[in-house]
């Protein structure tokens, strides 16, 4: 039986995928993660996390309409004795306005990308993590920028199913990549590289840049300014701009 290699392996854990310099037996190819840049020095792709930002911020001011109506319900329900309704519609009250304000806050608070850069020239890999606890949508969110050797890194392929509340049910899958303790298989941090796209194909893209240079891949499509949004995308539009900071900006578009 295949077990993970890694300790702890991630969530939903499926198999690991071939680690920096191993052998790779499937196609590279990126899918809809078409590169932001790519050339000898670095390559950069766009991390979308969250792919329905329009849907996640109807809901939230669809759900906060809603919830201006229970107070009208609960004076009616005192006015008839009835407390069970009343503290019933209230409780409703305060997890709808948790609810509206976590979906309005994650569809304009988490940056327009999440690019990811793997800098060949330096063997390095660059992440711009956005960090946040959806148990909380009061605190700050912030932006975490990371760097680490390419030789820590590894890869799983996971995939999470759950129920809907109608009896069906939905799934998601990606890569996940998880950093090591150099020379164990102690896991010291994670993120997603590709979520519900061309998956471990995303990870031989990566794998064969970093291994062979952009020479080895097909042609990138064209590539796309993720700072760039349509006027009517308002979620996005209200989203923050990718912002690096100054110094690791530079390290990781350059050579040594």
């Amino acid at each position: 039986m295949n077990r993970p290699l890694l300790i702890p392996p991630c969530p939903g854990w499926i198999k690991d995928l071939p680690a920096p310099g191993e052998s790779i037996s499937f196609e590279a190819a990126v899918d809809n993660q078409v590169p932001n840049h790519q050339c000898a020095i670095y390559l950069e792709l766009p991390r979308h996390t969250f792919n329905f930002r329009h849907l996640l911020m109807f809901y939230s001011l669809f759900t906060a309409m809603t919830i201006l109506q229970i107070p009208g319900l609960i004076s009616e329900s005192i006015r008839y004795n009835d407390y069970e309704t009343a503290l019933a519609c209230a409780l409703a009250a305060v997890a709808g306005l948790w609810m509206s304000l976590f979906m309005f806050r994650l569809s304009t608070c988490a940056p327009r990308d999440e690019p990811i850069r793997f800098n060949r020239a330096r063997g390095k890999i660059y992440a711009y993590n956005f960090k946040y606890r959806w148990w909380n949508p009061f605190e700050e969110w912030k932006v975490d920028p990371v760097s680490y050797d390419w030789s820590q890194v590894r890869a799983e392929l996971w995939w999470r199913n759950a129920a809907l509340p109608n009896g069906g049910f939905f799934f998601n899958n990606g890569v996940m990549l998880s950093i090591v303790t150099p020379g164990t298989n102690n896991v010291i941090d994670r993120f997603q590289l590709s979520f519900m796209g061309a998956n471990e194909h995303v990870w031989a893209y990566v794998c064969t840049y970093m291994q062979q240079g952009p020479s080895a891949l097909p042609p990138p499509g064209e590539p796309k300014d993720h700072n760039d949004v349509l006027w009517c995308e308002f979620a996005l539009r209200l989203a923050p701009k990718v912002n690096w900071p100054a110094e690791m900006d530079l390290e990781s578009r350059t050579a040594p």
